[in-house]
């Protein structure tokens, strides 16, 4: 029997990481693509060479998962192995039946089977959807372990969107860091606040090699996961966040449900602005799944930065976290929230303004509320959502997303930053569970 030929469906992330762990220096396997959706402009690339190995000395092609049916036609493969995150179960084994009648087999790759040991302590923090609350959390987490005197460094799940082959491993102890690695909005949104908050941050996409180098620097990996996706490395504490907005969808999308299963503490986010009876539809879930699990509720309370009652009586735009809105299927988040509480006059739609790229954006996710997404994907991307907040006849722009937007978009109309930040609620915080880990865990 020849090499089983592979395509790695993906989409910029958790598919390099199957390859480098599965497949790179597997002689019994040969990945012929990588397939890419989700996220803008990383088809027509190639997995380089540098990285791939010595099996693959051309390095591997990345096409659209659209064009998947024309690419066998003309090349043979055996397997396709789903490797993204945050999907439906719907729509899982609807890419599974076209995979299937195309005459591949479907592989899920199995939970621990890509997850890197560590000499050294890990805690991961997951969710089951985009948005849940995984960057407050982890935030939380830093300062908590940093507050005993821990060294921690975050390793955030990868986005290398640009140049793969120097993106390998990437560290991020200055803001500056984030010019000098042509960072996207969704990265600056992911890396920006941890910086300022001290903590150094890692991504790339060789997580290997990424471990390596953290390891020389901490006490304690802190894994800082994407969408909804599993660990890259093996935790010996494993943190899930929920979010009671979508109550139901910890049951029903992938890889997210297993997030639950495998938790040693599921927070339940938001439970300051969600219906108490989707608070407890969450945590009755929750407990089906994984009794063993210890669950703690939380509230992300929103903050603007700045004199808030600018907000009172205008006709505001509200700016969010891009990809909570788009794969995380949000309408709104902490700008509406601000924006209602402050007594805004009216939250404006802003697809009538929307140009260029943006204007794809609300048609490839009609489902998106009056808000828009802090799409930044390149800088046509980026030009696109500025000339859609100049067009706009706001009298302000309310800034959602995490970072500071004005350092890469200059708004030309009046506008308030919000923050928000994790506070549990109740007699369980996640001081107590990190105490019970140093005391097993750490020296």
């Amino acid at each position: 029997m020849g090499k089983e030929r592979v395509i790695i469906l993906g989409a910029a992330g958790r598919d390099f990481h199957n390859f480098n762990t599965l497949y790179r220096d597997n002689n019994g396997a040969e990945v012929v693509a990588f397939t890419a959706t989700q996220i803008p402009n990383i088809e027509g690339r190639c997995y380089p060479a540098e990285i791939a190995g010595k099996n693959y000395p051309k390095g591997i092609p990345i096409i659209s998962e659209a064009l998947l049916g024309e690419f066998l036609e003309k090349n043979e493969a055996d397997t396709a192995v789903f490797s993204y995150s945050d999907v439906s179960y719907e729509y899982v084994m609807r890419l599974a039946a076209k995979v299937n009648a195309m005459g591949l087999d479907f592989v899920l790759v199995g939970s621990g089977a890509t997850m890197i040991e560590s000499r050294k302590p890990v805690v991961a923090v997951c969710a089951v959807r985009t948005g849940s609350g995984k960057s407050q959390t982890t935030r939380r987490v830093a300062e908590v372990l940093g507050q005993r005197g821990y060294r921690v460094a975050v390793v955030r799940h990868p986005m290398p969107y640009g140049d793969l082959r120097k993106q390998v491993v990437q560290r991020f102890a200055r803001v500056e860091d984030l010019d000098h690695h042509e960072c996207t909005i969704e990265e600056r949104e992911e890396y920006e606040q941890h910086i300022e908050n001290g903590i150094i941050v890692f991504a790339g996409v060789d997580y290997g090699r990424i471990l390596e180098q953290v390891e020389k620097e901490v006490d304690v990996v802190l894994w800082d996961g994407g969408n909804n996706d599993l660990p890259f490395y093996k935790p010996d504490l494993w943190i899930t966040v929920a979010d009671p907005h979508r109550a139901g969808h910890e049951t029903r999308y992938y890889p997210g449900e297993i997030n639950v299963y495998k938790a040693d503490v599921v927070v339940v986010n938001k439970v300051d602005t969600a219906r108490p009876e989707d608070v407890d539809t969450v945590i009755a879930n929750v407990r089906s799944r994984n009794p063993r699990a210890t669950i703690i509720r939380a509230a992300s309370p929103v903050t603007v930065l700045g004199d808030a009652s600018l907000i009172k009586g205008k006709r505001v735009l509200c700016v969010e976290d891009g990809p909570t809105l788009t794969h995380g299927e949000m309408t709104f988040g902490a700008a509406v929230v601000a924006a209602k509480k402050h007594g805004a006059r009216e939250i404006i739609d802003p697809r009538p303004f929307a140009v260029g790229t943006i204007e794809e954006t609300f048609r490839k996710y009609p489902g998106i509320g009056r808000v828009l997404p802090a799409m930044g994907y390149g800088d046509e991307q980026i030009k696109d959502l500025k000339k859609t907040i100049d067009a706009s006849d706001a009298e302000l722009v309310v800034i959602g997303t995490p970072i500071k937007l004005e350092r890469v978009v200059k708004i030309s109309k009046p506008w308030v930053q919000v923050s928000y930040r994790l506070e549990e609620q109740g007699e369980t915080t996640l001081a107590d569970v990190l105490d019970r880990f140093i005391a097993d865990h750490v020296n």
